[in-house]
């Protein structure tokens, strides 16, 4: 088992040495832990990571290897997670009764009514069609179903809410990652420009030809290496519906990375709004003004939004409609003073194009991006690229 988990760590990019191994033997031979699941992970984790950024790799190596098998650590029996128990109690709908329950109606009579019921509510509720709770029909809580509401704490089930009451944590994308095909670098050098810059690199051969013919003797001639001089900004969206999709958009941003020398990449949620970040551990603590981002790089930067546009459509045209915090402007605005500032801009969508039409929010979005929104497929890349490649 723990040589498996070795060499599934190696597979993983993640440098897991006889050393290590050795170590992490011994100390569990040592007893330095508790015989718990929780202790064996961290005490392995300890051992084998040496970058934070390998973390998210190394979460995923542990629940293959060891999913399953923790019921052999020590001797108490299992207790089955309160969550686990919670979630037997929530209840079913079918589509029948989703469409009898009706909606409060729009974004302020939605949040005017959150306000009074949190005045009004003193205790905690389940399966009702008003209050605050969990498993019912009303607009707030979790667990339950509402055309449209706001979600309390739980995990979405039916995408409905027009904003989520609770801090949320996602996952760096891996640019280290390996294409399983190199049909999509192909088609990102579309868009190149390419220019010599920096020291002598590379030799020129047909100088030192010449050269050679015309002194008698051996001339090396050097010049600077020939390097893609397009310049990229790349707007990540991560995080909700946009996990489907995580492996696909990993694809692309190793292949961006490995083909555009200048190039910056930000995350962002669903919408673009003041501010964005380079860390999704720190996205809270460490963020970067949109502003800053319009007013440091030039007119002359391509930018690539990457995201499925699916959202409330609060979150694109009201202040206040981000699910995660009481933006004051709509995304609609920075949207809007991208696209003014960088002529050169479109949106990558993973969701097959035929789905665009019918969710309001992607059809909001490709007509704020001037209807150049392409799928994130081969095709749709190479038809992106030649887009940028006509804007200037």
């Amino acid at each position: 088992m723990f040589l498996n988990f070795v060499d599934e760590l190696r597979h993983a990019g993640i440098q897991a040495s006889l050393k290590e191994h050795l170590l992490l033997l011994e100390a569990l031979d040592k007893g330095v832990i508790a015989q718990t699941p929780e202790a064996f992970y961290y005490l392995a984790r300890a051992t084998f990571v040496k970058d934070e950024g390998l973390l998210d790799r190394f979460d995923q190596v542990f629940q293959k290897v060891f999913k399953g098998v923790f019921t052999e650590f020590g001797q108490q029996p299992v207790e089955v997670p309160e969550e686990w128990l919670k979630q037997l109690a929530e209840r079913y709908f079918t589509p029948e009764e989703m469409e009898r329950i009706a909606s409060l109606g729009d974004w302020d009579t939605i949040m005017d009514t959150l306000r009074q019921r949190l005045e009004e509510q003193k205790e905690r509720h389940q399966g009702g069609s008003k209050w605050i709770g969990t498993g019912g029909t009303s607009p707030f809580g979790h667990s339950g179903y509402n055309p449209e509401g706001v979600r309390i704490g739980g995990e979405s089930k039916h995408k409905r809410a027009i904003k989520v009451w609770e801090k949320r944590e996602f996952a760096n994308l891996d640019n280290t990652r390996e294409l399983g095909t190199r049909t999509m670098k192909v088609a990102l050098r579309r868009l190149r420009r390419f220019a010599r810059e920096g020291a002598s690199e590379e030799l020129d051969l047909d100088a030192t030809i010449r050269g050679t013919a015309k002194q008698g003797w051996l001339d090396i001639r050097m010049r600077p290496e020939r390097h893609n001089a397009v310049k990229v900004l790349l707007f990540l969206d991560v995080g909700g519906s946009m996990d489907p999709f995580v492996t696909m958009v990993e694809d692309l941003f190793s292949a961006a990375t490995g083909e555009f020398k200048n190039l910056e990449f930000f995350y962002f949620h669903n919408c673009l709004y003041e501010g964005v970040w380079k860390d999704n551990a720190r996205r809270w603590s460490q963020r970067i003004a949109t502003w800053d981002i319009l007013h440091k790089y030039g007119h002359d930067y391509k930018v690539i939004f990457v995201g499925d546009a699916a959202m409330s459509p609060y979150e694109i045209s009201y202040p206040g409609g981000s699910v995660e915090h009481m933006n004051e402007e709509p995304g609609s605005s920075w949207m809007r003073r991208v696209v003014q500032t960088y002529p050169a801009t479109v949106w990558l969508n993973p969701v097959p194009e035929p789905q665009w039409g019918y969710t309001q929010s992607t059809r909001m979005m490709r007509e704020l991006v001037q209807d150049a929104m392409f799928p994130l497929t081969l095709a749709g890349l190479d038809g992106a690229m030649r887009h940028l490649t006509r804007r200037t």
